[in-house]
């Protein structure tokens, strides 16, 4: 690849494989998702021919996952997540509760220590917001009862994986942690108290940038769309759009420690 644009050549090799296997997909029909996924194997490092930059790929796919999430948000709200919520937070809690122990299982039958089966319990537990979303637009099935409740569902999931990530340090150091190559632990004892404390501040972040959205987010960010149409400009509208959905994922990364996809 060219060195000295790698984010050019990253972009360019990226969308043309993109272009063209996804074409190649909606010919034989199945879903374009199908070609994307291809293309970013045939650009990956482990196929012959062009690599792209793994590091700049990783976050173009981030803004990726933030501008398809944003869309999502703009047919999905709070009242359709309560109005399903019966059903998608006992459903997805379930999904995870099975999962783990199944994975688990394969893990010891597999010979893996108890923590890392439980890691890939944990992975096998989640569904994929993006593939499942994807799927959902191109079928128009999210405004469907049964769209609601799958976005809902993934909802709940983010949230949960969200405490599970923040957790799983503090769980690696009260088993003991997990040994490196180099022979050192992967993470220092923990206790029982730093559990509950790692769960509590993971929760009151989620919390607090909900609150926030809720109350500040939807008397500001309103304002300032309602201010920018009244220019008459629509390369300023979609710029402040694309500047919203980047920057609250953005910020609320940094701030409240929460995935991308959820901001």
């Amino acid at each position: 690849m060219l060195h000295h644009s790698p984010l050019i050549a990253t972009i360019v090799g990226g969308l043309l494989l993109a272009f063209v296997l996804g074409a190649i997909a909606q010919r034989l029909r199945v879903s374009p998702l199908i070609g994307y996924l291809l293309a970013g194997v045939v650009v990956g490092p482990h196929t012959p021919g062009f690599v792209a930059d793994q590091a700049l790929a990783n976050e173009l796919a981030e803004i990726g996952v933030i501008l398809l999430m944003f869309g999502v948000g703009l047919h999905f709200s709070l009242k359709d997540l309560l109005s399903v919520w019966t059903i998608a937070i006992p459903g997805a809690i379930a999904q995870i509760a099975v999962a783990i122990p199944l994975g688990a299982g394969v893990s010891w039958f597999l010979g893996w220590p108890l923590p890392a089966g439980f890691l890939f319990g944990l992975a096998l537990s989640v569904a994929s917001t993006v593939v499942l979303l994807r799927a959902l637009q191109e079928r128009r099935l999210i405004q469907t009862e049964r769209g609601r409740i799958a976005v809902g569902w993934l909802i709940v999931q983010d949230l949960l994986m969200i405490l599970a990530l923040v957790l799983l340090p503090a769980v690696a150091g009260l088993v003991g942690g997990t040994a490196l190559p180099d022979g050192t632990d992967s993470a220092t004892p923990s206790t029982s108290d730093d559990v509950l404390i790692a769960l509590a501040v993971a929760a009151g972040k989620v919390i607090a940038f909900v609150i926030t959205m809720l109350i500040v987010g939807r008397r500001v960010i309103p304002w300032i769309l309602h201010y920018i149409a009244h220019t008459g400009s629509r390369e300023l509208f979609r710029l402040a759009v694309l500047a919203i959905a980047l920057g609250v994922a953005y910020g609320g990364a940094v701030f409240f420690d929460v995935s991308f996809a959820l901001g």
